[in-house]
């Protein structure tokens, strides 16, 4: 299957926007000018590359939100979320105001530069703002439907992009809820959280029977289903969460908050628990967290013991 590119996708979306709604404007750190490039030359008045300052960059979006415009932030993960993290919130939460903050090189896409350009704690930042949106799409679809149906809303929007997406095709029904259906089960449920539903459907073809995994995508904070969960659940008695996040903070929590209880007898979790030092490919950082496919087997086979 052709890897998709998200960041294009972006592009083209904004583009579009932009085409019908005048107070759209994107603002860049010195990234993705290429992709950029159509909007650039249509909209010039509405494209601003301030350079690798991205706290100021922040700041220079409230502004413009507070006069009208709806600004579109795009740079790198740790630099948007984390550097910038006391600029979103004395700019926008206390503010009350609209921006669309659209990160790349989420966890550790960018892994041959190291911990400074890996990013696993942005979701669990931006969820402490009240009435923020988080949104974790991982197919061109789900970024395209989550920006136009989100981006005028005037909300912290959160939208993670990732360069290494799932790879499922997902259908339009599909991709309106909030907790999809993947794969019917009675062993097991497990929640797929993003771009880790990938290694979660290989599994799923490495099991020999197949009436195993309950299996669940969740690519959103936004009006999970967790009654979806729960009936799972009491079917099941036993729950596994898969996501590429820092353990503490991530979409689990949401799901430990709404889970009945007393229905599960076993409930696990695999995340990032710590740094991920060294340099190396995306699938080696990911084997060193034990979210690639052979560790989370091995988890859902004990699971099972």
């Amino acid at each position: 299957m052709k890897m998709q590119n998200l960041r294009k996708k972006f592009a083209k979306v904004a583009l579009d926007l932009a085409k019908k709604d005048p107070r759209v404007v994107i603002i860049v750190a010195d990234i993705s000018h290429g992709v950029f490039a159509e909007f650039r030359k249509k909209f010039p008045n509405r494209y601003f590359n301030i350079g690798i300052c991205e706290p100021a960059i922040v700041s220079m979006a409230a502004g413009l939100s507070k006069v009208g415009f709806i600004p579109f932030v795009h740079t790198i993960a740790p630099f948007l979320i984390e550097r910038s993290y006391e600029q979103i919130k004395l700019d926008f939460a206390y503010q009350k105001l609209n921006v669309n903050l659209v990160s790349t090189g989420s966890s550790f896409d960018y892994s041959q530069l190291g911990c400074s350009h890996h990013c696993y704690s942005d979701v669990s930042l931006i969820k402490k703002f009240r009435g923020s949106q988080i949104f974790l799409p991982s197919s061109e679809l789900e970024l395209e439907g989550f920006i136009k149906r989100n981006y005028s809303k005037k909300k912290i929007n959160y939208f993670r992009l990732t360069d290494n997406p799932h790879g499922i095709k997902l259908g339009k029904k599909q991709l309106s809820e909030s907790c999809m259906s993947l794969s019917k089960g009675d062993k097991i449920t497990v929640v797929a959280v993003a771009n880790s539903l990938k290694n979660i459907m290989e599994v799923k073809d490495l099991i020999k029977n197949k009436n195993t995994l309950d299996i669940f995508y969740i690519n959103s904070n936004k009006n999970i289903d967790f009654n979806k969960i729960n009936k799972s659940v009491r079917k099941t008695k036993k729950l596994l969460v898969v996501e590429e996040l820092f353990y503490k903070g991530g979409i689990y929590e949401d799901i430990l908050m709404n889970l009945e209880l007393k229905n599960v007898q076993k409930s696990e979790h695999i995340a990032i628990k710590d740094f991920v030092h060294g340099y190396g490919s995306y699938e080696e950082m990911k084997k060193k967290s034990n979210l690639n496919t052979d560790s989370i087997l091995k988890k859902i086979k004990k699971i099972l013991k």
